[in-house]
């Protein structure tokens, strides 16, 4: 199976670019199955239905969240929906609504995808997303494939949980900082890793968001209102090729820019 993972997908702006880019990306690396992180889909946070109904139709096949998911409340009710393509990181309590992780169906095999979200310098009720996966990789059964969004802050940890699952799962990837890393690898066991995607959106901005408003806020520590930027748009992704054994072959960088 070769997947296709793609950063967090910002704003109008990373929308349109992903429909510009997707089905050309598609044929040229062969992709089964596509994946892509959706928790600033709609204005620049949170998801909106016809967000990701509109992704869906582009050819996104799936979509992980992270900590900004419940930004808009309206959508939360969508996540219980058996038939929705979303999840939402498994480590918020259990009341929470939707579920952390899905057994999908696709035409080469079925395909465990795990969300879960860091625990280090994020502001959230977790447990902890290293025995979170554990406890879902004993329950989940009948899957060939497996794969992980880790949405976190720090790169240690996402280091630290790629390390700790290698040969549990096929991948590992890293979302949330909106900036890709030069890491990518198979490790030694078979588990595809990068430390962080990057994301979807403009170019000539503050991880999406106008720079002007960036400089505000370090200048002078006042609450800002956030704008996303405009212009050209980078798109992030990495394509990983997975053996019917279930672990990677390879992981590779795909990074384009979308006039």
């Amino acid at each position: 199976m070769k997947i296709l993972f793609i950063g967090d997908i910002v704003a109008r702006i990373g929308c349109d670019a992903v429909k510009k880019i997707l089905p050309d990306l598609k044929s040229e690396y062969q992709i089964d199955f596509t994946i892509a992180n959706g928790e600033h889909l709609s204005d620049r946070v949170g998801l909106k239905l016809e967000n990701v109904e509109e992704m869906h139709r582009a050819g996104i096949d799936f979509f992980t969240t992270g900590n900004h998911v419940w930004r808009k409340k309206q959508f939360a009710e969508h996540l219980d929906k058996i038939d929705m393509p979303v999840i939402r990181p498994a480590n918020y309590p259990s009341g929470a609504p939707g579920g952390g992780y899905r057994i999908v169906d696709t035409p080469k095999g079925r395909i465990l995808i795990i969300n879960v979200l860091g625990k280090e310098n994020i502001n959230a009720n977790l447990t902890s997303p290293f025995e979170k996966v554990d406890q879902i990789l004993k329950e989940a059964k009948g899957y060939q494939y497996s794969f992980v969004d880790f949405h976190a802050e720090m790169s240690s940890e996402k280091v630290a949980l790629g390390r700790y699952l290698d040969g549990r799962v096929s991948a590992v990837v890293g979302t949330h900082i909106h900036v890709p890393t030069a890491d990518e690898r198979v490790l030694t066991n078979g588990t595809a890793v990068v430390t962080d995607v990057g994301f979807v959106g403009p170019r000539e901005s503050i991880l999406g968001v106008k720079e002007e408003i960036i400089f505000d806020v370090f200048l002078t520590g006042l609450p800002q209102t956030f704008e996303v930027a405009e212009g050209v748009c980078i798109f992030n992704s990495v394509v990983i090729d997975i053996g019917e054994d279930g672990k990677a072959r390879s992981i590779i960088r795909v990074d384009r820019v979308v006039e």
